[in-house]
């Protein structure tokens, strides 16, 4: 869940944007810088850690180095191979100011890689306005929240549905595969219009996009195997337009929007909503298990009660876990197209500009010991979902599942807890989206 948008060709992404994409083309960036693009370095193993360490973390908290660079040095060089200068941005105004300078800062493919239009990844998230403006006004209708509002009693039936399938017993359940993925996954089907007969087989596909034990090879063909498939619904929604997001686009904007942006579109939304919600959820479920107050909180909160945007009776809760978590760590990517002074140094044009959402939303604007988990925090705008013209479309998308599971795990699981030592658990490292590789309870 992030300020960054999905690189579908027809929009933002649900909930962020595809991290392993987006981490591919910082990769390709640096390839290109020294050997004219003909190196593969998309595996972020192969970076060294001065390029990984703002992605790293300390259990739930962002490493110290963050916080200390946001206090002291909240524009940082960040060392990158082949002589790309980069600039590290912790500090919350510095990141806002960054966010929300799209005059200044750029997302535009040519601008940021300078390799040629025919390696465009397409999208908002590599798109400047204009053109961004055109493609996020064909998407933003869909995503006001009078419109979110239809899907609201189908996402409670999806968690209740998930809930059901979860077996009560002496065994342990992994809440990531059983609770976390399958909840986003059915909700995207729901959003996109896909059959009902097709969406255990879509969710499937889904799954194995992100199973993080496989081998990458079979990544890989789940990729390939659901992008033939969403090509081939947006050509059978384009001959017979249904009730969800692609029949509506075909509807409304017809042939404005092509089947290549539709596919791409459909693709951006399980990339971006997917992986981003489900590590939300999952890690979520592991406050509330550890968090007697938490359950507590929860306890007797009606899930179907959603509110107004943002609030409802589990808004606190949720916002304050969308600031602790900031599963999305770092913004995409932005190029400076001139000279700019950001706080207290200089940004030349043509630099590259990361910025650190996770240590954005420890900074002490959010009042007494941001570093701790307070649901009775004093609101205050974080930037989970990012800020100015690429905030996350889907945002409240978003916030309507995390308040519909969360209440609901509580009302149906009230003893849940850890099945291992929390020292056991085993949490991505150096990823983009940040998030639990399992999450083994006891639900009895």
């Amino acid at each position: 869940m992030s300020e960054t948008d999905g690189k579908a060709r027809g929009g933002d992404s649900v909930i962020g944007f595809r991290p392993r994409r987006m981490w591919s083309w910082v990769t390709r960036r640096l390839a290109v810088r020294a050997f004219g693009g003909g190196v593969d370095l998309s595996d972020l193993s192969r970076l060294p850690d001065s390029v990984l360490w703002p992605l790293r973390r300390d259990g739930l908290d962002p490493v110290p180095e963050l916080s200390r660079r946001r206090e002291q040095e909240p524009v940082s060089p960040l060392p990158l191979p082949f002589g790309v200068r980069a600039w590290l941005v912790t500090g919350y105004d510095e990141v806002k100011a960054v966010l929300g300078h799209v005059d200044g800062f750029s997302n535009d493919f040519a601008n940021l890689a300078g390799i040629g239009a025919r390696h465009d990844p397409g999208g908002l998230g590599f798109a400047d306005p204009p053109v961004h403006t055109r493609l996020r006004r064909l998407l933003a209708p869909e995503f006001t929240m009078r419109r979110l509002r239809r899907l609201a009693p189908r996402i409670q039936t999806i968690v209740d549905e998930v809930l059901d399938a979860i077996e009560p017993g002496d065994a342990p359940v992994d809440l990531w595969r059983s609770f976390a993925l399958p909840i986003p996954s059915l909700t995207i089907c729901e959003l996109l219009g896909v059959p009902y007969g097709e969406r255990e087989h879509f969710q499937r596909l889904a799954t194995a996009r992100f199973d993080l034990t496989g081998a990458a090879g079979g990544s890989l063909t789940a990729m390939s195997e659901s992008l033939s498939y969403l090509s081939d619904l947006v050509t059978r929604q384009r001959q017979a337009p249904g009730d969800g997001l692609l029949g509506m686009l075909i509807r409304e904007h017809g042939d404005a929007v092509d089947d290549r942006e539709l596919a791409g579109l459909a693709d951006g939304l399980l990339t971006g909503g997917l992986e981003t919600t489900a590590s939300m959820l999952a890690l979520g479920a592991l406050v509330i298990a550890r968090e007697p107050r938490a359950k507590r909180l929860l306890t007797g909160v009606d899930p179907g009660d959603h509110g107004s945007v943002g609030g409802g009776p589990a808004g606190p809760f949720v916002e304050e876990l969308l600031r602790y978590l900031s599963v999305v760590q770092v913004a995409f990517p932005r190029c400076a197209v001139r000279d700019i002074q950001l706080g207290n140094v200089r940004i030349a044009a043509g630099d590259f500009v990361a910025c650190s959402l996770s240590a954005a939303n420890r900074a002490d604007v959010f009042g007494a010991d941001p570093q701790a988990f307070d649901p009775a925090r004093p609101a205050r705008p974080h930037l989970a979902f990012g800020h100015g013209a690429h905030r996350c479309i889907g945002a409240e998308l978003a916030r309507m599942e995390l308040h519909a599971a969360y209440p609901a795990l509580v009302r149906r699981f009230p003893r849940m807890r850890l099945a291992i030592d929390p020292g056991q658990l085993s949490f991505r490292d150096a990823s983009i989206v940040f998030g639990l590789q399992a999450l083994p309870v006891l639900v009895t």
